[in-house]
């Protein structure tokens, strides 16, 4: 058994020989990546990274806190409106605009966090979910975001570096994924996560030995929302153009079911599940095209259904996903993972 014997065997980043091989290579692939890849497979980069941002600050709210979100698409929203909104009227570059944007929507969770004091489980959900709905609807009707034409993006630039194409883009986003990921993944170590975890486990033990339940609630949706503000910033700039159409439910169920798929309380089950679902979301909104597939589902929905339906079929697919992990593995991709390094460890055996 792989025992720890202090503390500082807990934090350490990487653990033996091994581990640094592979996180080279990881990190070499990543710089390699968009010199070698066409185009569209830099956007989907792009796009899946974005995906991993918002979905490991809901894991630390989720999987590592215990509380319930399905409002997630409103911060989101906020960070995607308020980077545009204050690069465009208040002149403010980039980064700036990007963090400024983030914090507001940690302070949003802050105050959405103020009711998982006295609410749990389904009424919570639902208080997140009324939070998201009315985020979106209030943006749609206020001519200062632009009503429901929407906002286009200004030009991005850091100092003297414009950023015109995916490529230079995914310039800026990996790096800043990496350092989110390792900077969850810290915060996790911490006396702040440890407290999250405490509070997930045993709630009234967790209140007797002094955690504080009003700060580290709160403090897990500020965090969780100030992850959610940067990702909805960044998409912002892959899309070039927002509406609030866009910032729908589906986006919350969305990022909670990636969540699921890649399993509760983990970092790494976080990053699996976002990169899955969000290029199966990317891939079927185009299953007409799949050779084989499109042709056999475009003759079913004829004889049988209506081919307008054809379009959604990936949310069929996504429930099939979660339905056959929460039977045969509840703890998701990281749940496989674990399985697949044990049977190795033990191999013949």
């Amino acid at each position: 058994m792989d025992m720890k014997r202090d503390y500082f065997e807990d934090v350490q980043l990487c653990t033996s020989g091994t581990v640094v091989f592979w996180l080279a290579v990881l990190l070499a692939g990543l710089a390699v990546f968009p010199f070698l890849a066409r185009n569209y497979y830099v956007y989907m980069a792009n796009y899946l990274a974005i995906n991993v941002i918002v979905v490991i600050g809901l894991n630390i709210l989720v999987g590592y806190t215990g509380q319930v979100s399905l409002g997630h698409a409103g911060f989101f929203a906020i960070g995607a409106y308020g980077t545009v909104v204050l690069m465009t009227r208040a002149h403010l570059p980039f980064p700036a605009a990007l963090l400024l944007a983030a914090l507001i929507a940690a302070a949003f969770g802050f105050l959405l966090g103020l009711p998982s004091l006295r609410l749990e489980g389904p009424y919570l959900a639902i208080a997140t979910l009324g939070f998201g709905i009315t985020i979106t609807q209030v943006i749609g009707r206020l001519e200062f975001f632009g009503g429901r034409q929407g906002l286009h993006t200004p030009p991005l630039t850091i100092g003297p570096w414009r950023l015109e194409s995916d490529r230079d883009f995914y310039c800026l986003l990996a790096p800043l994924t990496v350092f989110l990921c390792l900077a969850a993944r810290n915060l996790i170590k911490t006396r702040v996560g440890r407290a999250f975890i405490a509070i997930r486990d045993a709630e009234i033990a967790a209140k007797t030995i002094g955690v504080n339940l009003l700060v580290y609630k709160t403090l897990a949706f500020a965090v969780s929302a100030f992850y959610a503000g940067i990702g909805g910033g960044l998409y912002a700039f892959v899309l070039r153009f927002i509406e609030p159409e866009i910032f729908t439910l589906l986006m919350s169920i969305m990022f909670l079911a990636m969540v699921v798929v890649g399993g509760l309380g983990s970092i790494l089950g976080s990053i699996a599940g976002a990169c899955l679902l969000a290029w199966m979301d990317l891939q079927l909104r185009n299953i007409l095209s799949i050779p084989l597939l499109g042709p056999w589902l475009e003759q079913l929905s004829r004889n049988w259904f209506s081919i307008t339906g054809v379009s959604n079929i990936q949310f069929i697919v996504f429930g099939l996903i979660m339905i056959l992990i929460m039977l045969f593995e509840p703890l998701g991709i990281f749940g496989v993972w674990l399985r697949a390094k044990k049977y190795w460890k033990t191999w013949p055996f």
